[in-house]
């Protein structure tokens, strides 16, 4: 049986009288992507923020590696094994790759009784940037600053500075958003590389993309699931088609 290492109940999220989600349910294995697709204000956004710790859930429950973190802030989430990109690229733009990562594998190394040492001196943080960064493909970048890479490069960068982390869950917001053909192609790469070692659940706008990376499905319209399974089963969805696949022409 695949390892479930996140596992989401029932989560609703309501803003006064609005529904952004209402009683979704999933699960996230080990070597798996999920993606979640749906048209604008699906509640995608929502529920990825209900996950981290973004945002908390009117009701519902969330188990992270078995223990529950229903509720808890985005940094005991993280701590605890979740990592996640958002819509808008979020890195330090005069630092480089180099710093920028092992800023990141830093957060999870806190020495407070050694603070009169050169934070670049750990050899244990230094080793995580090291291994993070060239999984990420983004080796040969180490040395560029963030500001002057590529687009499709600070995507990588944002990923890699989650892997410094440490997780085994990664939820990932549009990382192909914006990229072109070339682009695009080293992220899907890259993305079935981390399959192997992670749980990622995927919310992303590119069909083709989603279709050829993705194990499970879920489709949102309205805050509400209206169909779950493999790429087939959800392929063939009439009510999938109507509401969002039939714009695509798949």
């Amino acid at each position: 049986m695949p390892e479930v290492l996140l596992s989401a109940r029932n989560l609703t999220k309501r803003f006064g009288g609005l529904a952004a989600v209402h009683d979704v349910s999933l699960d996230l294995w080990r070597g798996a992507i999920h993606a979640v697709i749906g048209p604008n204000g699906a509640g995608k956004s929502t529920l990825t923020n209900l996950l981290s710790g973004d945002l908390p859930p009117t009701t519902g429950s969330i188990h992270l590696r078995e223990a529950e973190v229903t509720g808890r802030s985005p940094e005991r989430i993280s701590r605890a094994g979740l990592g996640r990109s958002y819509q808008k690229t979020n890195i330090f733009l005069p630092f480089t790759v180099w710093e920028n990562v092992r800023l990141a594998a830093q957060s999870r190394a806190q020495h407070p009784l050694r603070w009169l040492r050169r934070a670049t001196s750990f050899k244990a943080t230094n080793e995580q940037a090291e291994r993070a960064i060239e999984l990420a493909g983004l080796a040969e970048r180490r040395n560029a600053v963030a500001g002057t890479i590529s687009h499709g490069e600070q995507r990588q960068l944002e990923i890699a500075m989650t892997l410094a982390t440490a997780p085994q869950v990664l939820l990932l917001d549009e990382p192909l958003a914006g990229m072109g053909t070339s682009e695009a192609e080293r992220m899907v790469e890259l993305l079935q590389r981390l399959k192997q070692a992670h749980a990622i659940m995927l919310v992303e706008h590119d069909m083709d993309a989603v279709f050829a990376l993705a194990e499970q499905l879920t489709v949102m319209v309205n805050g509400q699931v209206i169909a779950s399974g493999t790429p087939e089963q959800v392929r063939g969805d009439a009510g999938v088609q109507a509401a969002y696949l039939g714009e695509e022409e798949l």
